[in-house]
């Protein structure tokens, strides 16, 4: 329990507005129950939330420490009330999460709170599988990034041997993340595999792709085939052989084919004729293919996730 006395300055607030400006990390939604449930006291009494505090009012907070702590990213996950997750596969190693488009992954100078990585941390704290409070604890962390306008499954590991196995997995190519993508044209041949060099531009935030090695460049390979072709459109499967960043976007463009929507390697006035925004290219399937021992993982070898809907197939693909 903490005390707090109300001062000049903090006179005449709402209570629950002072309990916001107080604790920031308290999530809004939390703070309204705790004053119904009189675990807010004013003056030894539980009161309403629309009370106006007066000078020299004692307030006694029977609240978690952890709420009275000074904001930062590491524990931004407090003030995450209602985890949104959409949970592809969870067990208790690892969870498989569909992120939506439009979600960055972890924490930029654009945004500290709403990103994949807090909402996981929340949902893990919220369950009590984990907490950073506990002594040597592991904060879960993701496996593999994807960019913030693309959707699909993004793995993250609830402990350090998940972590350690899986990234050397996906080093190692035991690991298969297939992606669809609608480009402009027709791929020629209809399945194939891009092969080229991706140097990337720190300032521009982009990459360029060579035919040729160039320096400070690195290998891109990524296998396609065409599953359908429809009004100037093509829906392809991709499967990435390099993890490179911006690589299906930069390569289909080099190609000739950029992805629908891509603003940063497509065509503006292309992408307005079938008014899309942002990428169609998802991370739809994950498949597991260990041909080395997975360790406390093995139990995944051979087995193959997917998400069960990709809104831009049947918006540009879909039988009508």
């Amino acid at each position: 329990m903490k005390e707090f006395t109300i001062g000049r300055n903090d006179a005449g607030q709402r209570l629950d507005r002072w309990l916001g400006k107080t604790l920031p990390l308290l999530p809004a939604p939390l703070a309204q129950k705790y004053i119904r449930l009189k675990r807010v006291k004013v003056n030894g009494k539980g009161s309403k939330r629309d009370v106006r505090l007066k000078e020299g009012d004692l307030l006694q907070l029977y609240i978690n420490d952890e709420f009275f702590d000074t904001p930062t990213p590491e524990n931004a996950f407090l003030s995450v009330f209602k985890p949104q997750l959409d949970l592809v596969y969870e067990d208790e190693n690892l969870l498989l999460v569909n992120k939506r488009p439009g979600l960055v992954v972890h924490p930029d100078e654009n945004e500290r709170v709403n990103t994949l990585i807090t909402h996981i941390q929340a949902y893990l704290y919220q369950k009590k599988e984990w907490s950073p409070y506990w002594e040597n604890s592991f904060a879960p962390a993701l496996c593999n990034r994807i960019d913030r306008n693309t959707g699909g499954i993004v793995i993250a590991a609830k402990n350090a041997e998940t972590l350690r196995i899986l990234n050397q997995k996906i080093k190692d190519r035991e690991l298969s993340k297939y992606y669809l993508a609608i480009i402009h044209g027709k791929m020629n041949p209809p399945q194939g595999r891009l092969e080229g060099f991706i140097l990337k531009d720190e300032a521009k935030k982009q990459v360029k792709v060579f035919d040729h090695p160039v320096p400070g460049g690195k290998t891109a390979a990524t296998d396609y085939r065409t599953l359908k072709t429809k009004g100037g459109l093509s829906l392809v499967e991709c499967d990435l052989l390099t993890g490179r960043t911006h690589q299906i976007r930069a390569q289909f463009a080099a190609a000739g084919h950029p992805l629908l929507g891509d603003g940063k390697y497509g065509r503006e006035r292309d992408n307005k004729q079938y008014g899309r925004s942002f990428q169609a290219l998802y991370s739809y399937k994950l498949v597991f293919e260990f041909t080395t021992d997975g360790g406390i993982l093995e139990y995944l070898n051979g087995k193959s996730f997917q998400v069960e809907h990709v809104d831009f197939v049947d918006e540009y693909f879909g039988e009508n």
